[in-house]
This record gives structure tokens, sequence and C-alpha cells, in this order.
């Protein structure tokens, strides 16, 4: 793997949104300025939730949203929510440097096991994530009722 310059993790700023956008947009989810300015700021209200943003030479190029996920039929764990290199540092160590945090945040958190969930249909994704060691442990599918008056 080429190297490339220092990878700085950090925790995501309001000054981050328009980068943060850019990257979701290129994950696939087009979402409007004012729709995620209010997710971030309920994530980052909320409980063993953090967002972390990569930089190199102060750009973003990198996005990652972990949290504590209590459950009954599964372990206490770190879930990343969210992951996206931006399409220009893909394969350049940045996903790894991402990860690498989030099992450290796991750790400081006396967590044993870090999951997400890996959409098959994204090969290049699904094929890094086995690549640094995780197991396809299950699989299920997202549904969704929509409710309220909107």
């Amino acid at each position: 793997m080429p190297k490339i310059e220092p990878i700085c993790i950090r925790q995501l700023r309001a000054s981050d949104i328009q980068s943060a956008k850019t990257l979701l947009t290129q994950l696939g989810y087009d979402i409007d300025y004012g729709e995620l300015s209010r997710r971030l700021r309920a994530v980052s209200c909320a409980h063993d939730h953090e967002m972390l943003i990569a930089e190199i030479e102060e750009n973003v190029v990198g996005l990652m949203h972990i949290f504590v996920r209590p459950a009954l039929e599964k372990p206490v764990e770190a879930i990343v929510q969210a992951l996206v290199v931006d399409e220009n540092f893909r394969g350049k160590g940045v996903g790894r440097a991402l990860m690498s945090e989030a099992e450290s945040w796991a750790t400081r958190r006396e967590l044993r096991s870090v999951a997400l969930y890996a959409g098959s249909h994204r090969e290049a994704a699904y094929d890094f994530y086995e690549s640094i060691g995780f197991d396809n442990v299950g699989s299920a599918e997202l549904m969704r009722r929509m409710v309220g008056n909107d």
C-alpha cells in the first residue's frame, strides 16, 4: 500500500458539516443540509455516541459514527453505524485508521467487540472488512414502516 501523509483522527465539529454531507453522498445518502445538521446535533447529544473525522493535511477524507449498543440478545458492543472514506483516498489506509480507532474506542469502554452492518452489494467494503479481521456472523434485512403525520 502506498504511504500517504499522516492521518489525523479527531471529533467531528460543526464546521465539518459540508464535508460530512459530501462523504455521505459518496456512500449513497444524499441528505439535505438542514436535515443532516439536525441529525448531527441529535447524534452529538446521544450518550455513548461519537462522530469522528479522518484528516490528511487538514482535508477531511473520512467519517465514522460509532456508538455503544446495549442489547438483550447480543453482547454489549461498539457498533460502527457509518464509515466512509473519500473516493479519492480509498485504499490508502484511511479506513484502516478509522477502524483501528473504533477498536481503541471500544477497548477504552471495556467492550469486547466491534460490529457493523456491511451490505453484500458493497463488495469493496465487504472485502475490506474481511481483510481487517471481521467475520460475517449473520445477515438481516432492514425493514421500516413510516409513522407520524409527515
